[in-house]
């Protein structure tokens, strides 16, 4: 497992809290050592070591249920453990919402500077 120490991450993460056609957020995160405009970085980065593929997409084949979780949306691209990342969340069903709940200390809540 990865430590907080040892982990490279750097990110920008784009957070649209009404939904893809409303106003948007957009933050920085960096670790190693914690740095950006992501408010608690170094929890953020800590949380981000303790998950072993906290960007993977649901897979194709996952049955997920027909849950409607609200219109937000987040964009994280950057660099994570030396491998690309461009991976969008949202809530469309239950496995999305998952998939949201995971990282969503990624996501401050709106108006959050």
């Amino acid at each position: 497992m990865t430590t907080l120490a040892t982990l490279l991450a750097a990110l920008t993460i784009t957070f649209w809290p009404q939904g893809e056609d409303g106003p948007k957020q957009t933050w920085t995160l960096r670790c190693n050592p914690p740095a950006g405009t992501l408010l608690r970085r170094t929890e953020a980065c800590r949380r981000l070591a303790e998950l072993r593929n906290p960007f993977r997409p649901v897979p194709r084949d996952a049955v997920c249920t027909e849950i409607y979780g609200g219109p937000q949306a987040a964009l994280v691209r950057g660099t994570f453990r030396g491998k690309r990342v461009w991976t969008w969340f949202k809530r469309r069903n239950g496995c999305e919402i998952a998939r949201w709940k995971r990282v969503a200390f990624l996501f401050p809540p709106p108006g959050t500077p």
